[in-house]
């Protein structure tokens, strides 16, 4: 996290305040998550060089420097496209170059691209959704917040054998998911 320039991933206005631990808002009614939470996600994602990651909700782009910078490739995904674009274009002139942003639901992950040996979820559904199991690949990790007004942290990983494991870690605040989440 200390190679990620976190106050190029906030608007202007709040740099002052960007390494503070706290959310900041990144407009469209987002936010950038407080420093504690994307490095306990990233830590229980167990990211390593090998890797591929998907990052839903993308936002200003910010965990997915924090992953380009552990992981082989990421694969994010932002369903606000003005976000999608800002982070693209931010990520890119970083030269974050193993970083693929676009814009789309999140809820259906990127199948094209799975599976994920790990996936880090910003935004929090009211339930695990499975598209998103289903593209974890055998040994992966799934860090998402679930829930609607009370919300926790979990930990999915799935088993050689495709079950999965889950394990509640925190209680969270994240906005909510959209699109087919809300369905």
């Amino acid at each position: 996290m200390l190679r990620v320039p976190r106050h190029l991933f906030v608007p202007e206005s709040y740099r002052d305040a960007a390494y503070a631990d706290g959310a900041r808002p990144i407009g469209h009614d987002q936010t950038i998550s407080q420093p504690y939470i994307v490095a306990l996600m990233t830590q229980l994602a167990a990211p390593a060089p090998e890797k591929r990651a998907l990052d839903i909700g993308t936002g200003s782009g910010y965990q997915a420097a924090v992953l380009a910078e552990l992981v082989e490739q990421v694969y994010s995904i932002e369903i606000v496209c003005p976000l999608a674009a800002e982070a693209a274009d931010r990520l890119e002139s970083l030269r974050y170059d193993n970083v693929t942003v676009r814009c789309g639901d999140g809820y259906q992950g990127w199948e094209e691209h799975a599976p994920f040996d790990i996936i880090i979820v910003a935004a929090a559904p009211d339930h695990v959704p499975q598209p998103l199991v289903d593209q974890l690949a055998p040994g992966g990790r799934m860090v998402i917040p679930v829930g609607d007004l009370y919300q926790e942290l979990l930990l999915i990983e799935k088993r050689d054998d495709g079950t999965t494991e889950q394990q509640t870690v925190v209680p969270v605040r994240f906005v909510p998911m959209t699109g087919q989440a809300e369905e």
